[in-house]
C-alpha cells in the first residue's frame, strides 16, 4: 500500500507493518490504521503515521527511552479490544513534541503526553490510546540541543 505522507513523501507500507486501532485515537476516531516509521536522525523517536489519513502523523517514544518508568492498568474491555492475553506482548509509547523556546523558556524542550499513552499488542498488531484521568504529576523533559 502506498501512503503519501507530508513528512516522509511516498511510503510503501506492507500489510504486516500496519497497526490497527479499532477505536481510532481520541480526536481522530476515523483513523484506524497506522504504521511506525523511524525518522532518520531521531534516535529514540518514531513517527506514528496514519494510513487512513496521511496528513495525520504523531511523534512517539517509549517512556523508557525518555528515562521514565510509570505504570497504569488496562480495563478488561481495553484488553479485549486489542486482544492482549500476555502483558509481555504490550508495548507502550507516548506522544511527544518539541515545545518552542519562545513560548516559555522554562518549558522549552521535548514534552511528552503521559496522560494518554499508546498501547500496542505486538502479536495482534492492535492498539489503543489509554486516557488516564489522574496521574498525579506533570512531566516535562528537556532535550539537549
Amino acid at each position: 500500500m502506498k501512503v503519501e505522507s507530508p513528512v516522509f513523501g511516498s511510503l510503501e507500507v506492507s500489510a504486516d507493518k500496519i497497526l490497527e486501532f479499532p477505536a481510532g485515537l481520541p480526536g481522530f476516531e476515523g483513523c484506524h490504521r497506522f504504521t511506525l516509521v523511524h525518522e532518520e536522525g531521531a534516535k529514540n523517536i518514531l513517527m506514528l503515521q496514519s494510513v487512513d489519513d496521511p496528513q495525520i502523523v504523531f511523534s512517539v517514544a517509549g517512556p523508557d527511552t525518555l528515562g521514565v518508568n510509570y505504570e497504569f492498568s488496562l480495563s478488561d474491555e481495553e484488553t479485549a479490544l486489542i486482544e492482549l492475553a500476555e502483558p509481555s506482548d504490550a508495548s507502550v509509547a507516548v506522544i511527544v513534541h518539541k515545545a518552542p523556546r519562545e513560548n516559555s523558556p522554562a518549558t522549552a524542550g521535548l514534552q511528552a503526553n503521559f496522560m494518554a499513552p499508546i498501547v500496542i499488542n505486538s502479536r495482534s498488531r492492535k492498539g489503543l490510546q489509554k486516557v488516564i484521568s489522574k496521574l498525579g504529576c506533570d512531566v516535562t523533559l528537556r532535550a539537549r540541543d
